[in-house]
């Protein structure tokens, strides 16, 4: 049941918003709905992706001393030129923009932090089967 929205991943997310969006249609099992994490189908994100722990490490203590220790959320042009300047992925040459991503598409772990990141969040470091990561939640949606 919780796979609905994954077999129609080939059309518009709107589709799916039409009849398979009851509020108990197999989506319960996050035990996220009141906060809407975890329970989106796609997912609007930014990222920076270093082979080294060192290097993401460095990318991180930027987000940090510039916004983080504040308590202040990274601006997406902001984390964008950090992701130009540290990512190793392609996508940082467009500031590590992954644009809209449906549920399924992304590995493992990158999913799951992806997914159950607020909007407007910058994730902690965490690794991947492709390296290291930092996630900038910029949307979500059904």
């Amino acid at each position: 049941m919780g796979k609905d929205g994954k077999g129609g991943g080939k059309g518009k997310g709107k589709q799916a918003s039409g009849s398979d969006e009851a509020p108990s249609k197999g989506k319960g099992k996050a035990g996220k709905a009141a906060d809407g994490l975890g329970t989106c189908t796609y997912v609007k994100a930014r990222h920076v992706l270093c082979e080294k722990q060192g290097k993401i490490n460095e990318a991180y203590k930027k987000l940090q001393d510039g916004w983080l220790s504040n308590g202040d959320k990274v601006p997406p042009a902001e984390f964008a030129k950090i992701a130009a300047e540290y990512s190793e992925c392609p996508s940082g040459k467009k500031g590590g923009d992954l644009g809209w991503f449906p549920r399924g598409k992304m590995a493992g772990p990158f999913q799951d932090v992806a997914f159950n990141t607020p909007v407007g969040v910058t994730s902690a470091p965490f690794k991947s089967t492709h390296g290291y990561h930092i996630i900038l939640s910029e949307g979500r949606k059904n």
